[in-house]
């Protein structure tokens, strides 16, 4: 069983530092591996990024993440991702990385991802330049997306990291007003179109924990707010198949 610690929308700067280390030191007794879920500083400063590389460093576990929008809103993301790579984070952009835990491995693919809402209830690729273009960047980042998990190979399970939601269902507790800022249905299609194990994302602070894609794959909001807690640890089995691992999916 690999043990899979996640958390996101920490929102680290300066009044923050210390506020998760201690649960964090005991990491390696309950997890095999950590991954961030974006937002993990409050305005995307290099100084709150090494706040963030002084609070999630050295853990004894392999450590991956994707940004959040907070993390992009002081226009310094080549100097927030050097220095949380410094500190031993992978931070993944529509990127793959794979890692041995006990001789499973697991491929963990992370984009931050986009809005754009849900099927029925989402923004077209229509009309005004700028909405044409806030659309298709949520297309590119979930065509990025899947082809990332569809070309993973060789490993024994497969998660999906987003900061942005996949699905409406762990959007729950928002306004319906401003879903389609909160995640897009095309990041689920993506998911749902390779064998992913579990897909994490955080951003909806009001959300709800659990979610299904379409397809069935486990969908989990690790936003801090949500969770409550430094980290919550999720289960998976690399013994079973994969559609014994996927739930059913809701009738249409």
């Amino acid at each position: 069983m690999v043990r899979i610690a996640a958390v996101g929308d920490v929102h680290i700067d300066q009044d923050v530092v210390g506020r998760y280390r201690p649960a964090l030191e005991r990491l390696p007794e309950c997890a095999d591996i950590l991954l961030l879920a974006g937002d993990l500083t409050r305005h995307g400063t290099a100084a709150e990024a090494a706040c963030v590389a002084q609070e999630f460093g050295e853990l004894g576990v392999p450590i991956i993440a994707v940004l959040g929008n907070h993390d992009y809103h002081c226009d310094e993301v080549p100097a927030v991702t050097s220095i949380l790579r410094d500190a031993g984070i992978l931070v993944l952009e529509c990127e793959s990385a794979t890692v041995n835990i006990g001789g499973v491995r697991l491929g963990v693919v992370g984009a931050k991802g986009f809005g754009g809402g849900f099927a029925g209830r989402c923004a077209s690729e229509f009309g005004e330049p700028e909405m044409k273009a806030f659309i298709r960047t949520t297309c590119d980042v979930a065509d990025r997306l899947g082809e990332q998990l569809r070309q993973v190979s060789e490993c024994d399970l497969l998660v999906a990291l987003t900061h942005y939601s996949p699905v409406p269902d762990t959007l729950a507790g928002e306004p319906l007003e401003i879903y389609p800022f909160l995640g897009s249905y095309l990041l689920g299609q993506a998911i749902d179109s390779a064998p992913t194990n579990l897909a994490l994302h955080g951003h909806a602070h009001a959300g709800t924990e659990r979610g299904l894609t379409p397809g069935g794959v486990r969908v989990r909001n690790v936003a801090h707010p949500v969770i409550k807690q430094a980290y919550s640890v999720y289960h998976l089995n690399p013994q079973e198949s994969t559609d014994q691992r996927r739930e059913p999916a809701p009738a249409a």
